[in-house]
């Protein structure tokens, strides 16, 4: 009897092993799928929806997204204005191809050295223009 219970229990144990990582994998791939369909769907389609994208056999593709449907989407390459339908399934990454930086990074930066320049000559008039020299430069 006690034999039959250790069998039954090693059985259970080298199924739950063999069988238990094989579902986290495939939970974790499901869980990228939808991921790479939802970043494909915000991203919208048409010239304007340009986007870099890597494949789960490392080929990287640069173009934009011509069609969405259930289970692909379809990318035409900018340069060569081929097309290619890819799944869901094939994609590992999904990234937006822009011109840089964004409107508001340039804005910031543009606001700070500017601060930068104010705040440093406020800081060095009077270094230049201390002494009496008021009549030179741009004192």
């Amino acid at each position: 009897m006690f034999r039959r219970t250790l069998v039954m229990t090693l059985v259970g144990v080298l199924l739950t092993s063999l069988f238990g990582p094989i579902n986290a994998l495939a939970k974790e791939e499901s869980q990228n799928v939808e991921k790479v369909r939802a970043d494909i769907v915000k991203l919208g389609t048409g010239k304007d929806a340009k986007v870099k994208v890597k494949l789960r056999d490392n080929t990287k593709l640069e173009g934009y997204i011509s069609q969405t449907a259930e289970d692909s989407f379809t990318i035409v390459d900018s340069r060569t204005a081929t097309s290619r339908t890819l799944a869901y399934s094939e994609v590992a990454q999904v990234s937006k191809r822009g011109n840089g930086l964004s409107t508001l990074t340039k804005v910031v930066i543009g606001a700070a050295v500017a601060a930068g320049v104010i705040v440093g000559w406020q800081i060095l008039k009077p270094a230049v223009c201390g002494g009496g020299a008021q009549t030179r430069g741009p004192c």
